[in-house]
């Protein structure tokens, strides 16, 4: 008989040493297991000890899974967070910051920074109003301001973002000129890029608030760049030459005006003077008609000898006319006071100063005599 043969076989026979019990039979644990398992759910199961170390077991585990459930369903929400709430796949509510629970495999907790700065970078080619091609390079700054609509109401609010831009700076660059897309409209570009861009964002409940947009670059295509260098480099110098003229006129205005003012004076005191001297010389004149009138004789001999004091001591040549004769004789005075010994000018001066009508009846006087011994002379011959 076999070492494992039922009803037979002795106990020194088994390898085991287990005594007389026999291997155990897969079949019979699979039994008891469905026993059990059976008693469990309200079935006729073994001894009632086993039954109640079963469900104790059971709720023992079930205990854990739900503690582990529970511990799972905490979380933390930032200051700079806010979180949108799904339960079962719907909008439930939105979490502010703090510490909240949410049932796990229930809920879904979808967290957003709202107050971190966000930029979006982005460069395009596009047409300007005077139909010239132009690039332009855009940077935006922008935050989250409605976390709901940020989560749930677009797909990918970066995308769209993104299209939104360029639409609102095709919009604006196509409504201006080269030139000034080029030069000093940038801001101009950039403050309607936000606006219409912000008109776009909230029409489409991004959930997204533009801070900031910047126009980085704007430059023609690199084709024609380097006549476009040219051309910018012509604007510098005539602001150059512009300001260089104003400089100048500033210099030379200044001191045109003053030369201007000066002249005006000068003639005001032309004037003055002239108008002064002409109603001295009147109020002489009327003081001399009457002294005229008092005694014609003396007065005209007066002014006849002031008259020839004046013409006189103004020059130093004389030329008498001879009576009788046909030569004029020439009295040089200067060389006359110049033999007196003293200042020739002088001189002449006081002589005519003293009886000039006096001077010139000797001077006359002479001139006959040395008239009338040349003739005599030439009689004798």
């Amino acid at each position: 008989m076999a070492w494992n043969e039922p009803g037979g076989g002795n106990n020194s026979r088994d390898p085991w040493g287990g005594g007389n019990q026999g291997p155990p039979d897969l079949d019979e644990a699979l039994k008891k297991l469905q026993q059990r398992l059976g008693g469990l759910f309200g079935g006729s199961g073994g001894g009632s000890g086993g039954g109640g170390a079963s469900v104790s077991l059971v709720v023992v585990i079930l205990g854990i899974v739900a503690a582990v459930w529970a511990f799972f369903g905490f979380y933390q929400v930032d200051e700079q967070e806010r979180a949108v709430i799904l339960r079962f796949g719907e909008y439930h509510a939105t979490a502010q910051p703090g510490l909240h629970w949410n049932p796990p495999l229930i809920d879904e907790v979808i967290p957003e920074n709202t107050t971190r700065v966000r930029s979006a970078r982005f460069r395009e080619i596009m047409l300007t109003q005077d139909e010239n091609i132009v690039e332009v390079s855009l940077s935006v700054q922008y935050v989250i301001d409605d976390v709901k609509n940020y989560v749930l109401e677009v797909r990918q609010p970066e995308n769209s973002l993104q299209h939104a831009a360029k639409s609102a700076l095709r919009h604006v660059v196509g409504g201006m000129t080269m030139d000034l897309v080029l030069t000093e409209g940038r801001a101009k570009i950039a403050t309607e890029v936000q606006d219409r861009l912000q008109e776009y964002l909230t029409d489409y409940t991004t959930g997204i608030r533009v801070s900031t947009v910047n126009v980085d670059d704007s430059k023609p295509p690199s084709q024609v760049q380097a006549a476009f260098d040219d051309v910018i480099k012509a604007r510098e110098d005539e602001e150059r030459v512009k300001n260089e003229a104003q400089s100048y006129a500033n210099g030379i205005v200044p001191e045109a005006r003053g030369e201007a003012q000066r002249q005006i004076e000068e003639a005001s005191a032309y004037r003055e003077q002239v108008i002064a001297n002409a109603e001295g010389e009147a109020d002489r004149f009327n003081k001399l008609l009457a002294e005229y009138r008092k005694a014609p004789e003396v007065t005209r001999e007066r002014l006849y000898l002031d008259a020839v004091q004046n013409v006189l001591s103004s020059t130093s040549k004389v030329m008498v006319d001879i009576e009788g004769g046909n030569n004029m004789m020439y009295l040089p005075l200067d060389k006359l006071g110049a033999g007196s010994g003293g200042s020739g000018r002088s001189t002449i001066l006081d002589v005519n100063a003293g009886n000039i009508r006096e001077l010139a009846d000797l001077v006359t006087e002479q001139l006959r005599r040395d008239a009338a011994t040349q003739s005599s002379r030439r009689g004798s011959r």
